[in-house]
This record gives C-alpha cells, structure tokens and sequence, in this order.
C-alpha cells in the first residue's frame, strides 16, 4: 500500500496534478536585469516575505502584496560600506540623522564602524544602541587600537608597560566577545603612531584568536614617516603575527612622493596573497582624502600629549623653526596650499592659500592660526587617477567611502564609482562594481546572509537606474543626495520607495561571532 501510494505522489509530481497554488508574499521585485552578487546578470524577479528573500529567478510565480516594476533597473544585494566614520549618527538622538540618508540613497544598506583606531571597546553598548535608538541601515563594528591605546596608556608617545599591555589586551579580548568585527588601527595618528608594531600585534592576536580581522588605516599612505612601501609590509605583518585576515583602508598612493607606486604595492599585496596570506582592502573613488589640518601638516613629534602640548609647542621660540620646517615639507607632499581645502569652521570652502593671502601671512603660518581656533577637516587633493583605476581594478578591493564629514565621500561614494568609473571610464565593469560592493565585503567578513540575492538570505536589496544613478555630491556642496535610486530594502522593510526616503527604520545591529570556546 505504502509502495503504491510513493509511485501515485511520483506521478503527481511528474504533472499528473494540479499546479500548487502560487506563494503569497509581501513584495515582488518584477523584471528587473538582477545581479546576485555571485553569479552573471539575469532579467527576473525577487520575491520577499517577512525579512527574507524567498525566491529569485526569471518568473517567481506567487501571489504579491506589493509588486514592485523594475523593468529597465538594475536590482542588486544592498550595499556594504566597510569604513565609515557614522557611529555619532547612528548612535544620534536625532532620528532622521539615524536613518543615515546619505547612504540609503546610494543604495547602502550595512556600515562598519569604529574603523581607524576610533572604535570603543565597550561593544555590548555600541550594539545595543539600535534596540533603543532605530536605525535605517544595519552596522557592525571595530574595536579601535586608538580607543584602547587612550584609555590605558594616554596620549604621550610612550610604550605600555607589561601590566598596561595586559590591560589593553583584555580590553580588545572583551569587545571581540561582545560581538567587535576585529581590530581597527589609525597608526598614521597620534597616539596610536607612538606604538611600535609589536604591540600592534599583541593586540592582534586577541581578535585573531577570536577569529576577528585587522583593518587599518596604514601608518604611511605616503612618505611622512615609514613611507607607503613599508606601512604595506607592516601591515601584512601584522595580520600574518597576529594570526588574521589583514585589511587596508581606503588604499591609496597620497602625495607627490608616492605617486605612481600603485603597481608597486599591488604586486606587494599579491605576493602575500599567493603566500596563502589574507589580504584585501577598500577604496574610495576621489582624488582628493579626508583629514584634519593637524594630521595634515604638523609633523608627528609636535602631537605628542594632544592637542594642549602642540599649542604650547607653537608658542616655544625654540621650536618655531623646526615646527615651521616640518609643516612646509608636509605641505609640499600633498601637493601644495592651492590643493588644501578647508572643509570646516570659519574657513569652509577655502583653499589654504587663499587664507593665507587673506591674512597675509605665509601658508604654514596661516595653518598655525587656523589651528590654534581649532583642527578643522580638510580635503587634500593628492591621488593620480592612474593610482586609482590601478587600485580598483584588484579584484581584492572593495568599495568603501570613509565616509567623514566635509567631503562628497559620504554622499556620493557609491554613486560616483558607478557613474565614472563603470559608466563613464570604464575602469571596472557593472558586475564588479556590484559585486565589490556588496558580496566580497559580505563574504570577506562573515556576514551570514548578507551581501547575495538568494533564497533565505536577508532581503537588503537596492534597485536603481543605470542612465541616472550618479552622486551629485561635490567638494564645494559635499551633502547632496544621489540620483538614481529607486527602491532599499533593508530587512525586507522598504527604506526607499519610489525615490524618496521611506522614513522606516529597520537597520539592525550585526554582532560578529567570536569563534567557538574563546570566550567562557
């Protein structure tokens, strides 16, 4: 009977029943041409229910609440931002500013955060912030040498002591068992440049063990102290001492000395990567970087005890020469005060040398009286184009904005790859752009579920026009929304519809999984 009953449902199965009836749904995304993040394009549609994705394919037969028309669009896995600087909006008492709308309107849907050495080692809070403070975008987050460094050691360029080692290794070892993606490192700043590698990799270890990542801001993009060849080598190294994967931000070749040095530093990175090493990195699609005028001028020996000792060193007639002579070299590097906007204060929008004149005071001068008001963000245009198709075109680069204030990066990253470099330059193809954009980071770091269109897999999902989408951000107006975005999904929940900013917030906090038997 049994046996008899197997052979009737085989042949129902075979067509000899009725279709089943169609599966309800709450969203279908129709005739879209779907990147997967994995596999060649296609035109299909993508069904979700609740926050998953149920089904992708060419024709989903079920029965949809909301379908949404994607003919002539682009439907790709939400993208994923691995170096940001959007803890203070996430973490904002503002709600609008939680929902981060610069990067909902690219198509962002996750953000790491506490890169640069930045993240606090009290992770349990970081994360929890999202339960009571509801965010539009998913984030996880670093725990930051710089953060720990502070706490134990202070500002002065001094080593740890053995029991202040031991301090800051527990610190790093409880944030990765609340949930840290790994260790994040700004070795180019002070205090942080003060540490010799071997405590870099001390700590290291702590997140490696706990199967975390090394991401850093290098200790040289260009030639102030190690140069950008050996700030390379230094950084494979740790990851490689430290037992980790080893990730480089926002890689780049800053300044005039360091120029052309792309290919060089390519070949580095892939040595240790057929080494068997792990190694990648991120990138951002401007010519000009991000940072304050102090880390862009004052050489590093001036910083050391913060900012009180370097306005005490400004006013000691003894060091003025020196002083001036090491802020005239790191002028020169990055390319001049005609490449030196200033992005904050009472000088917005200004070029360095025209402050300069204005004052009638020399470049290096004008910036000390510009910092002695405070250390504004300031936007240095030192990349060659070469450099940077050079970098994008590895495979092992993924797209990031470091997003900070004052630059166009934070509003405009994503949007801007596209628009120049796919549609425009033809640098890289639509494929790797998405793919860059959002598995690679997904699938470098382990965030299950995340980063593909598949089934099971959570529905983050950006759809957008491929004749409009482009960032509209510029260095003279920084903060304005991109074009081309249509729809966001984050979680399943509509973010983005129609264009317009839903006001939904469904982000959620990722916490990382420390390995197996690493934190009883």
């Amino acid at each position: 009977m049994k046996i008899a009953l197997l052979l009737g449902t085989a042949a129902l199965s075979l067509g000899a029943a009725a279709p089943l009836p169609p599966q309800k749904v709450d969203l279908l995304i129709r005739g879209g041409t779907i990147y997967t993040g994995s596999d060649a394009p296609f035109v299909g549609d993508v069904a979700v229910k609740g926050d998953r994705i149920v089904s992708v394919g060419a024709h989903a037969r079920v029965l949809a609440a909301r379908v949404i028309d994607a003919k002539g669009m682009i439907v790709a896995p939400g993208f994923i931002d691995p170096h940001t600087h959007m803890g203070d909006d996430l973490a904002s008492a503002d709600p609008r500013k939680r929902l981060i709308p610069a990067f909902l309107m690219q198509g962002v849907t996750t953000a790491f955060i506490g890169n640069d050495g930045g993240g606090s080692p009290d992770l349990a809070k970081v994360l929890g912030s999202a339960a009571t403070r509801p965010v539009g975008i998913n984030y996880a987050a670093w725990v930051g040498f710089g953060a720990v460094r502070e706490r134990v050691v202070g500002e002065d360029a001094r080593d740890p002591t053995p029991a202040e080692l031991e301090r800051m290794k527990g610190l790093v070892a409880g944030a990765m068992c609340q949930g840290a993606l790994g260790l994040s490192t700004g070795l180019f700043y002070a205090p942080q440049s003060f540490a010799k590698t071997e405590e870099v990799i001390a700590l290291a270890r702590e997140a490696g063990r706990r199967g975390g990542s090394y991401d850093s801001h290098i200790r040289d993009e260009s030639s102030y102290t190690v140069g950008l060849a050996a700030a390379i080598d230094e950084a494979i190294r740790i990851g490689r001492e430290g037992g980790l994967p080893a990730h480089i931000s926002h890689i780049k070749a800053l300044g005039v000395d360091v120029q052309g040095q792309a290919p060089a530093i390519i070949a580095k990175i892939d040595a240790a990567r057929a080494r068997g090493e792990k190694v990648t990195a991120n990138q951002y699609p401007w010519s000009a970087s991000g940072t304050s005028l102090v880390a862009s001028l004052v050489p590093l020996w001036a910083q050391d005890g913060g900012r009180p000792a370097l306005l005490k060193r400004f006013d000691d007639p003894s060091l003025a020469r020196k002083l001036h002579d090491g802020m005239v070299e790191n002028l020169r590097k990055r390319g001049g005060a005609g490449k030196l906007l200033i992005v904050e204060g009472q000088y917005r929008n200004r070029y360095l040398d025209a402050v300069a004149k204005e004052m009638k005071l020399d470049p290096v001068e004008a910036a000390i009286a510009v910092i002695r008001i405070g250390d504004p963000g300031t936007v240095s245009f030192n990349q060659s184009e070469a450099d940077i198709a050079a970098f994008m075109k590895q495979p092992w680069v993924m797209t990031g904005s470091d997003a900070s204030g004052g630059h166009p990066r934070v509003y405009g990253s994503f949007a801007r790859k596209y628009d120049k470099y796919v549609k425009t330059d033809h640098v890289i193809t639509l494929r790797q752009f998405i793919e860059r954009s959002s598995a690679l980071t997904a699938d470098t770091f382990g965030l299950e579920g995340r980063g593909h269109l598949r089934a099971g897999a959570f529905a983050d999902v950006v759809v957008f026009d491929p004749r409009t989408y482009a960032s509209r951000a510029t260095y003279e107006q920084p903060a304005l929304l991109a074009a081309g975005v249509r729809t966001v999904l984050v979680n399943g929940v509509l973010a983005v519809d129609k264009g317009a900013m839903t006001g939904k917030a469904a982000g959620r906090a990722l916490a990382h999984k420390p390995a197996p038997g690493t934190c009883n």
